[in-house]
This record gives C-alpha cells, sequence and structure tokens, in this order.
C-alpha cells in the first residue's frame, strides 16, 4: 500500500501556490478564555471554495499526464470535495463529470455549478455519499474517466496535508493539540503525517460525528468497518465507510478520535456565529465541538482546531437550531392525553407550565365518543432542571403522557 511522505505535502504546497489561499490562523479570545488555554482557529472556511477540499482535489488532477484526461475526470462529493472538482476543472480546462447525494444542500450544488462553470456536470443520485460515489465509479469505468477520489489518494492527502504546514509556519510556540473532523479521513492523514514528522510531541486529535463515526470503530476492531446506517446532518463527514489507505495512516498518526453528537455541533455553529461570527458547516464545526471532551487536558496549552469548511446553507438553521435545543435538554416532546373538556389547556398551562417554559408546538386530535384526545405538545425549556419539574407536576396532576424523545421511532415519524 502506499504512502504518503514529508517530502509529497512540501512538493503540494509548491504545486498550490497562487492557487489556494493562504487562510489565516487566529487566535480566539472568547474561546482561550473559555478553556483557559490558547486556542487558534485555522480558517479554511475562508479558502477559495470554502472549504480545505481545494487543495486535495487540485494537487491531483494537476499532476495527472494530459493524456490521461481526454475523457475528463469524475468524482462523487457530498458537496466541498466537488466544489474544489469544480474549480479545479475550470481553471485547467478540463470537463468533469460530479456525482452529489440528492440530500446536498442545495446552497453547495449551486457552489458547484458556479465554480465549475461549463467545464462541469452535477449529477444527483442516492441518499447518502456512498450511494454517489458507487454510481460514480460505475460511469467512470464504462467511460474511461479518471476518478478523483474525495479522500483515498496519495496526492489528495498530501495536498489536504498543506494545512499542516501552514499551521506551524504560522505558529512560533509549539502546537501541544491539534483538532480536526474526520469524514472518509484524508485531510487528518496528510495532516497527522505533517505534524508527526515535524513536531512529534503534538496530540492530533480526529473528531466524528456521533452518526457516522466509522474511523473510530474501525480504529477499535483495528480494520476498515462499513456502517450500514448513518446520520446524514453532518454532511461534510457523513460517510459510511472510510478509505483503505486513510485507515492505514491514521491509526499510525492519531493520538486519537473523539466521536461528539450531532446536536454538539449544533449548538457550537450557533456559538460560533453569535460570539465571533464565523460561519461554520456542521463538519467544520466538529473540532471545536471536541474541546468539552479535553477541556482538562488542554487547560495552558497551545491547541489549533480546524475549521475545515463554511459551506452552510441558512435554510438549514432551523434545524440546527432544533438539534441544539435537543441536545441541551431544552426542548422536549409528549403525545399527553388531554380531556376532552372545557379548560384541560387552561389547567395544563396554569398548574404544569413553570412561568418561562414555552409551548411551542400543539397539535390536538379531536376523538369523538372518548374521554380524552391524543395531543403532540413541544415544549421549550429556560434551563434544563426544568424538565424534572414538569415532569413531577404532570404525574402530581394525573396527566397521562409518553415521552417523545425517548422513542427515537415514534421521534422520527412526528417530529
Amino acid at each position: 500500500m502506499e504512502t504518503i511522505l514529508l517530502e509529497d505535502i512540501i512538493k503540494a504546497g509548491q504545486a498550490l501556490k497562487g492557487i489556494i489561499n493562504k487562510t489565516p490562523l487566529q487566535r480566539n479570545d472568547i474561546l482561550s478564555e473559555k478553556y483557559n488555554c490558547n486556542v487558534y482557529l485555522k480558517r479554511e472556511d475562508l479558502q477559495v471554495v470554502r472549504s480545505f477540499k481545494i487543495r486535495g482535489a487540485y494537487n491531483l488532477i494537476q499532476s495527472i499526464p494530459s493524456a490521461e484526461l481526454i475523457n475528463g475526470v469524475v468524482c462523487a462529493s457530498a458537496g466541498n470535495h466537488a466544489q474544489g472538482v469544480a474549480y479545479s476543472c475550470k481553471n485547467l480546462g478540463i470537463p468533469g463529470r460530479i456525482y452529489m447525494p440528492i440530500t446536498t444542500p442545495r446552497q453547495k450544488i449551486s457552489q458547484v455549478k458556479r465554480f465549475g462553470g461549463n467545464f462541469v456536470e452535477v449529477v444527483l443520485t442516492g441518499d447518502t455519499f456512498d450511494d454517489a460515489f458507487y454510481e460514480a465509479k460505475v460511469h467512470c469505468d464504462a467511460e474511461n474517466k479518471y476518478f478523483i477520489h474525495p479522500f483515498d489518494d496519495p496526492l489528495v492527502i498530501a495536498g489536504q496535508g498543506t494545512i499542516a504546514l501552514e499551521i506551524l509556519n504560522a505558529l512560533e510556540s509549539p502546537v501541544d493539540y491539534i483538532f480536526g473532523a474526520i469524514g472518509g479521513g484524508g485531510m487528518m492523514s496528510g495532516v497527522g503525517t505533517y505534524i508527526r514528522c515535524l513536531s512529534p510531541k503534538t496530540q492530533i486529535i480526529g473528531v466524528e460525528p456521533l452518526g457516522a463515526c466509522c474511523m473510530k470503530q474501525s480504529l477499535d476492531k483495528n480494520e476498515v468497518v462499513t456502517l450500514d446506517k448513518i446520520d446524514k446532518f453532518v454532511d461534510g463527514a457523513a460517510v459510511k465507510r472510510v478509505g483503505d489507505l486513510t485507515f492505514e495512516i491514521c491509526r499510525n498518526v492519531l493520538d486519537d478520535v473523539i466521536v461528539v453528537s450531532e446536536g454538539k455541533v449544533c449548538t457550537t455553529i450557533l456559538e460560533l456565529y453569535n460570539d465571533s461570527a464565523i460561519v461554520a458547516e456542521p463538519a467544520g464545526a466538529l473540532s471545536i465541538a471536541a474541546l468539552d471532551t479535553y477541556k482538562d487536558k488542554i487547560e495552558g496549552k497551545t491547541v489549533v482546531c480546524i475549521i475545515s469548511g463554511g459551506n452552510n446553507d441558512i435554510e438549514r438553521t432551523p434545524e440546527i437550531k432544533e438539534r441544539s435545543l435537543l441536545d441541551q435538554g431544552l426542548k422536549h416532546y409528549f403525545i399527553i392525553n388531554f380531556p376532552q373538556r372545557p379548560g384541560a389547556l387552561k389547567e395544563f398551562v396554569v398548574d404544569i407550565l413553570g412561568p418561562n417554559d414555552d409551548i411551542t408546538r400543539f397539535e390536538y386530535t379531536q376523538v369523538n365518543n372518548k374521554e380524552k384526545g391524543p395531543t403532540l405538545v413541544g415544549i421549550e425549556l429556560t434551563q434544563k432542571e426544568d424538565y424534572q419539574i414538569l415532569i413531577s407536576k404532570m404525574d402530581k396532576k394525573g396527566f397521562q403522557y409518553t415521552i417523545i424523545n425517548e422513542n427515537p421511532e415514534l421521534f422520527d415519524l412526528l417530529i
């Protein structure tokens, strides 16, 4: 199996000069104070295509002999790699066919078309990256085109590794910790390779979403595993299977892989925007969402978090807020059987809800010839401690209820 050398990353850095942005490494005062350390953010959300993916895509495509590019290139992507390939195709004058999941946010699809112009064709297929990947490979083999892998390719990994090159060049003091997202593993393979060579004492921490933690499971089992089902919310890191090459590299260069919930990611997205005016996509917020897990270890240290992308669709904001509230224990849904009589709702509002509790959803079902009617009720709390008070009041008053938050199937069906 091929490996990645320090020289490969340095060479990639030369190839990318004049093509990519040398993104800022900024100390974040709010996070530094919160965690009592020096937190620096590597702002790949400010990259040419608002993500790091341009680094690997361009490094690979520019290295391919022109004779092999006659029929063009093909890629599969949940969004960011597609934009990197599209930009590269237009810049190098190469035709490209890009396969993306149907579930890809519209903002990312529009960006791909904008960056690629007349040089690229976008094909939407399947529900996940893995579905799109399969279709892309079938077309690539049938039409004899060059496949640009989003992560499991030495030149792609080397390109992503230039992030670490810029980090070490920008900081005079040693880096104690680097946190970065893992989807297929390309970025942290490249970053980890460079850091391990030049700053061996630095702790390299990968971060995955709970609903798609294939690298964590692969490392735990010491073999590449394929997940049966994934949560697609963190679309930039929602893959069912990491790369064979990236797995081998990551298990040699990473010190740890942390898993964080999608809700925690949403809370981080909102905090980054509200506190620092940074627009991070879900995968881009993973590195910062992991800091709570390492809070005790990073105190007094120099920490770098890679914000891997900023392609966040504003239309997703309601869902982001909802997931954040649920994760913090501030949003709860119930099916409550209200007595079918006048004043039943008023009794609930006056006797059950606290002064700061808010009903955010109320769907009452009138049932003929029955004493009680099931009602879907959503309640938002000011602090999570109020939840037990709410439950105690309903029990004391004899309200019959079902907690939807504790029933995933019912939650997916109704909410």
